[in-house]
């Protein structure tokens, strides 16, 4: 028996993955090793930690805690400073396509980030992070003001030449999808990621009847498994109200090949892993090409273009 080759490549917009599979800001892509690991990867594309002007060293530990169904963190963004990332990358020679996330915690220092990007040739792309539930002197999330987002992007595209795409939180209702997808469909932007983790969740430790995290009194982000479902829901919403030109990036829940069939099936033209490369480290990526192969070879699938985007509703 001749078995079918499967292409997993992807695009982002214009931007060509060899693998539709690439990391999620946040989780082991914060140092010069941890980089280096995903660029050498078989990672589609390489996203570094979300970064700030200057250096943060985040909320206070313990502040990341795991278990079967998921995870919880208030990590509080922290990073080593935009140029740590930008001289980090213009040293290294890639063909891999490396997405840069930047968090201002103001309106006027994500300007400032984005300005300083637009300077850099080896940055493909940048996903703005208007999503981070976890910043303890940070302004309101940007991603729940559909008001000032609108004005904010308006500002950005005056100045702005490089592919941009926003890294979006999670929406609990289709009237706020739509909304926040009117608005992104006014503008030239590359893509969306959906989602961030689920806000002010909290997990308890019954033996010592206590939180599990130190930051905020134990509240913080949810991912893994257990976000699956609103993560889908978001991905498949924005596939129906957004530009078909805005490539659509899944993230939440992802542990295994059939996950990634998941997001593909509901709208998602690439997806990145964060809990899960938490939990297993930079061989998670080749262990779930390999699942997410076999899975399409028994479904007869030979590209994710068989696929992707075509739920059906169950009649």
């Amino acid at each position: 028996m001749i078995m079918k080759k499967i292409d997993i490549s992807s695009t982002i917009n214009r931007i060509k993955l060899s693998s539709c599979i690439m990391n999620a800001s946040g989780v082991l892509c914060s140092t010069d090793q941890e980089l280096s690991n995903l660029l050498n990867s078989s990672t589609g594309a390489v996203l570094t930690k979300s970064c700030t002007s200057i250096p943060r060293k985040g909320n206070l530990k313990p502040r990341y805690f795991e278990w079967n169904m998921g995870s919880i963190n208030s990590m509080g963004l922290p990073n080593f400073g935009i140029d740590f990332y930008l001289n980090f990358l213009e040293k290294k020679k890639t063909k891999k396509p490396i997405f840069l996330s930047i968090s201002g915690l103001s309106i006027e220092e994500n300007f400032f980030l984005i300005k300083k990007a637009n300077l850099y040739s080896k940055i493909t792309a940048v996903e703005l992070n208007l999503s981070c539930p976890n910043i303890i002197d940070n302004e309101e999330e940007l991603g729940y003001n559909f008001y000032k987002i609108s004005d904010f992007l308006k500002n950005i595209f005056k100045f702005n030449k490089k592919p941009l795409g926003i890294k979006l939180p999670p929406y609990f209702k289709d009237k706020h999808i739509k909304k926040m997808a009117l608005i992104l469909n006014q503008f030239p932007i590359f893509f969306v990621t959906c989602i961030n983790s689920l806000p002010n969740g909290i997990f308890i430790d019954t033996k010592t009847e206590s939180t599990v995290i130190k930051p905020k009194k134990g509240f913080g982000g949810i991912g893994g498994p257990i976000i699956k479902p609103f993560a889908l829901a978001n991905i498949r919403k924005f596939y129906t109200y957004l530009r078909k030109d805005i490539s659509i990036i899944g993230c939440g829940g992802i542990s295994c090949g059939k996950d990634i069939f998941e997001h593909i099936l509901c709208g998602a033209s690439a997806v990145q892993i964060g809990t899960q490369l938490m939990k297993e480290g930079i061989s998670v990526f080749e262990r779930l090409e390999k699942e997410f192969t076999i899975f399409l070879q028994k479904k007869n699938y030979t590209s994710i273009n068989n696929f992707k985007g075509n739920l059906k509703s169950f009649q």
